[in-house]
């Protein structure tokens, strides 16, 4: 499995970076997850979104804490 995760401020993408990941290797026949982690909606803000790609089903619904 490997795990990404990405670090920006609110609205420099991370975000949508970490969703295309995961949209590309669905598309190229792999599991995977994207999720954010932020606190107030705000730009500007800390960002952190993760991404998760594998070759089995992904059963951690977890933050990533050691990538």
């Amino acid at each position: 499995m490997i795990e990404i995760r990405f670090h920006g401020r609110g609205g420099q993408g991370a975000v949508t970076a970490a969703d295309l990941l995961a949209m590309a290797s669905f598309f190229d026949g792999k599991y995977s997850q994207a999720f954010p982690s932020f606190g107030t909606e705000r730009r500007g803000a800390p960002v952190t979104a993760f991404a998760r790609i594998s070759d089995s089903f992904i059963r951690i619904r977890s933050q990533i804490y050691f990538p």
